[in-house]
């Protein structure tokens, strides 16, 4: 099995897994918090329903306004200042939930404008990523050179090291002007720049939303608009080194395969309508205008001294082989039978011509049925004694 075919079993299996643990632990922490907090707000529904002597069908109906207008509480979301931080969520994939669109024609705006959007943000991020990682491999360079270091080049360790550092203090900044102008802790507004800037948007934090600030403070708007596109190229560049290198070890992999299969046809040995001669050398049958016409000589198939044969010792024969040595394993399994030295006569064929004939017919035989040779294997010319 191929390694990619492994690494991808293995990543999912390791990602299902992940999925568990993170279900279990999700379960033991939230679990028995969300019950006491339904009975509470249980607790106090009966307890409005008995003080003010409403029905449940009144208080659902109450319930229904408080929820509907919760989002109008921050002030007009659809004019142009909220519109902008709409598209803006809707570009980078965050997606808060804050506020959507109600009509039918913004309803298929918004699919037509993610579906060029989406593309659009991520390759813009990638961009600036690739320039913030050329930037920061110019300064790890700097650094080492002034720090007179042997090797002063930028390694994917030394990459990921500065951008995940530079993340980090993006998330730590932004969570403390977050702090100052919403009235947040400093974890959940690190909680809530780690979910924007992630892309996660779970909605339940979302900036801009109080004192009507989308209007009133075109500054705060302009900082968090901000915030949102440089940390995402921040985290684009962090993660993009991440998933580069996953990448680049999956294609080393192919490239590995694909240099093992070629080694693998170079060593490869064809036997089939080949011809094994005497000294270990292979004669394959071939016919074209590259074919390399080789002179066989008469002694590297039999040591006959006889007249006749030796008359003809110096010709070039008409067939065309192409030669190539045997490995030594296959040497043993044709040797030329060494036959009885008799007087040749002009009709009785030569110890070559029988040996060329056996040869070529017990190699040949299992591919072609009735011991026939194709026309490609055919000797133009057939030696004469």
């Amino acid at each position: 099995m191929k390694k990619q075919n492994v690494r991808t079993i293995s990543l999912i299996v390791c990602t299902f897994t992940y999925l568990l643990v993170g279900a279990a632990v999700f379960d033991a922490l939230e679990s028995e918090t969300e019950k006491k907090r339904w009975d509470a707000l249980q607790a106090v529904e009966r307890m409005v329903i008995k003080r003010y002597n409403i029905t449940e069908e009144d208080f659902k109906v109450m319930e229904t306004v408080v929820l509907k207008s919760e989002p109008h509480k921050a002030g007009q979301q659809w004019k142009f200042t909220g519109a902008f931080y709409y598209a803006t969520t809707v570009l980078t994939t965050i997606g808060y939930g804050h506020s959507t669109p109600t009509t039918i024609g913004g309803k298929l705006f918004t699919m037509c404008y993610a579906i060029v959007g989406i593309p659009l943000g991520l390759v813009m991020f990638q961009s600036i990523g690739e320039r913030v990682n050329r930037l920061s491999s110019y300064v790890i360079k700097t650094v080492k050179t002034s720090l007179h270091c042997h090797n002063t080049s930028a390694s994917e360790v030394n990459l990921i090291c500065v951008v995940t550092t530079l993340s980090s203090l993006t998330i730590a900044g932004g969570a403390a002007a977050f702090s100052k102008f919403e009235g947040w802790s400093y974890f959940d507004s690190v909680y809530y720049c780690f979910i924007t800037l992630t892309t996660i948007g779970f909605g339940d934090m979302v900036a801009l939303q109080k004192d009507n600030a989308l209007n009133r403070k075109p500054e705060y708007v302009m900082f968090a608009l901000i915030f949102i596109l440089f940390g995402l190229a921040i985290v684009a560049a962090s993660l993009n080194l991440l998933v580069l290198r996953f990448v680049t070890m999956n294609t080393e992999d192919e490239r590995r395969d694909e240099a093992q299969a070629m080694q693998a046809l170079q060593v490869a040995v064809r036997l089939e309508g080949d011809v094994i001669t005497a000294n270990g050398s292979i004669l394959s049958g071939h016919i074209g205008h590259d074919a390399v016409s080789s002179d066989v000589d008469a002694a590297s198939i039999c040591s006959c001294h006889c007249a006749c044969f030796r008359a003809t010792r110096h010709k070039r024969y008409e067939h065309r082989f192409k030669v190539r040595r045997s490995p030594s394993r296959i040497r043993h399994l044709l040797q030329p039978t060494v036959l009885p030295m008799k007087e040749f006569s002009g009709d009785q064929p030569s110890t070559f011509s029988l040996y060329h004939n056996q040869a070529s017919t017990a190699l040949l035989q299992p591919p072609f049925p009735g011991n026939e040779l194709p026309p490609v294997y055919q000797p133009q010319q057939r030696a004469s004694v």
